[in-house]
C-alpha cells in the first residue's frame, strides 16, 4: 500500500499530560479513543485480568526476538466441559496502530455487555476467545520510539547474512505457500519473507499455540490496516479454499454489519481478487491447518490517512469493526452449536464479490493442505 505523506504526531505525549500512571491502570479511566504505548497496553492487560476473575485470564505463549513476552487474554466462562475457541490477533504489522486499539475495544465491549447480553453470555459459556492485542511487540515499540520509525512494519530480528536491514514481514513468514507470491527475497524490502519459513519467533509462537488447538479453534481473525477490506483465503491466485462460497457469504454479512454502523463500505474477497497476491500469511496458514473460518480485517481508511489514522476515528472505526467481528463470531458459534441463524443478504453496492472459484483450484487447495499438514507433523 502507498504510505501517505502526513506529519508525525505522537499521541502518547497528549494523553500522558492528562493521565497519571495510576489512572491509566484503572479500567474505568482508560481512554479507548487514544493510541497507547506497549507499556500502557501491558498494564491494561494486567488490570483486565485483575478486575475480571472467572472471565479473563492471561497466558504467555512465546517471546519476541528481543525477549519480550507475547501474551494473550483468554475470555470465557466456565462450562465444566471442553470448549471451542475463537482466535484474534492484532498488531502483526508495527505501524498499524488502529489494530491494537481495536483489540482493546473488542475486549472492552465484551466485558461491558456480557452480563446483559444473553446471546453473548451463552457464547462465552460455549467458546473461549483468545485475543493477542499486540503480536509484533518489538516492531510496535520501535514504531513509537521516534518520528523516523513511526511507519516501521516488520519485526526487529537481526539482518540476514550479507544484509544491513533488520526485520521480516511477519505476515509473509507463516507455513502457507511460503515464499511463492507477493514476497521479496530482499531483506530490506517491507515484504521480505525471511531467510526461511518460521524464521521469526513471533510466527513460531502463533504456530505452536494455535497448531496445538486446531480441533478447538473454529475461527481465526487477524486484524490489520488499512483499506477497508475483509480478506478470505487464499493469497495465492491459483488456490481456493474448499469452503470459499461460505467464507464469502459470511464475509459479505460482516461487511453489511459494518456498513450498518457508520455507512462505511468494506470490500470482501481473496487478496488476489481485491488487493494483491501474497503468500505466507497467518490467515492462509490457519485455513490450511484446518480452521474452517479464517479472515483478515483491513480497517480504516482507504488511504487518506493510511497508517496514521487520526485518534478521532478510533471510536467509529472500532465500533464498525466490532459489529463485523461479532457477525462472524455469531455465525460460527451458531453453526457449531446447531442454532438457527439468518444470514444478512448484502448488495453489490456494499461490497465487491468475485465469481465462485473452479473445482480444479479447490482440489489444488486440498492437495496443498495435505502436503502442508504432513510436513508439519
Amino acid at each position: 500500500m502507498i504510505t501517505p505523506a502526513t506529519s508525525y504526531k505522537d499521541p502518547s505525549a497528549q494523553h500522558r499530560a492528562m493521565e497519571n500512571g495510576q489512572q491509566a491502570l484503572e479500567l474505568n479511566n482508560y481512554n479507548y479513543t487514544r493510541y497507547h504505548s506497549m507499556d500502557e497496553i501491558s498494564g491494561w492487560m494486567e488490570q483486565v485480568v485483575k478486575e475480571n476473575p472467572g472471565l479473563v485470564s492471561s497466558e504467555v505463549y512465546g517471546e519476541t526476538f528481543e525477549g519480550k513476552n507475547i501474551t494473550l487474554l483468554k475470555i470465557g466462562l466456565d462450562s465444566g466441559s471442553k470448549k471451542k475457541a475463537i482466535w484474534m490477533d492484532c498488531g502483526i504489522h508495527a505501524r498499524e496502530w488502529i489494530a491494537p486499539a481495536f483489540c482493546q475495544w473488542f475486549i472492552k465491549e465484551i466485558l461491558r455487555t456480557h452480563k446483559t447480553d444473553e446471546k453473548l453470555n451463552l457464547m462465552l459459556h460455549n467458546l473461549d476467545i483468545y485475543v493477542t492485542p499486540v503480536l509484533n511487540i518489538d516492531g510496535y515499540v520501535y514504531s513509537w520510539s521516534n518520528e523516523s520509525n513511526r511507519l516501521w512494519r516488520k519485526t526487529r530480528s537481526c539482518p540476514a547474512p550479507h544484509c544491513e536491514c533488520y526485520g521480516t514481514d511477519l505476515n509473509r513468514n507463516f507455513y502457507a505457500n511460503w515464499g511463492m507470491v507477493g514476497i521479496s527475497r530482499n531483506c530490506c524490502s517491507e515484504i521480505y519473507c525471511g531467510p526461511n519459513v518460521l524464521s521469526e519467533k513471533e510466527a513460531v509462537a502463533v504456530t505452536e499455540f494455535v497448531g496445538q488447538r486446531v480441533g478447538e479453534i473454529l475461527c481465526f481473525l487477524t486484524i490489520h490496516s488499512y483499506g477497508q477490506l475483509i480478506l478470505v483465503p487464499y493469497g495465492h491466485p491459483e488456490i481456493t479454499a474448499p469452503n470459499y462460497d461460505e467464507l464469502m457469504q459470511v464475509g459479505l454479512a460482516a461487511a453489511q454489519a459494518i456498513k450498518d454502523v457508520h455507512g462505511m463500505n468494506y470490500i470482501v474477497g481473496t487478496s488476489p481478487d481485491v488487493l494483491y497476491p501474497n503468500s505466507g500469511s497467518s490467515r492462509d496458514w490457519a485455513r490450511l491447518m484446518g480452521i474452517p473460518y479464517s479472515f483478515t480485517f483491513e480497517l480504516r481508511d482507504k488511504g487518506q490517512h493510511g497508517f496514521k489514522l487520526p485518534e478521532e476515528q478510533i471510536q467509529p472505526a472500532c465500533e464498525e469493526a466490532y459489529a463485523g467481528a461479532c457477525s462472524i463470531i455469531n455465525y460460527v458459534h451458531d453453526k457449531a452449536f446447531n442454532i438457527s441463524t439468518t444470514m444478512t443478504t448484502t448488495t453489490m453496492e456494499t461490497t465487491t464479490a468475485p465469481a465462485p472459484r473452479n473445482n480444479a483450484a479447490l482440489w489444488t487447495t486440498l492437495l496443498v493442505s495435505c502436503l502442508t499438514a504432513t510436513t508439519l507433523l
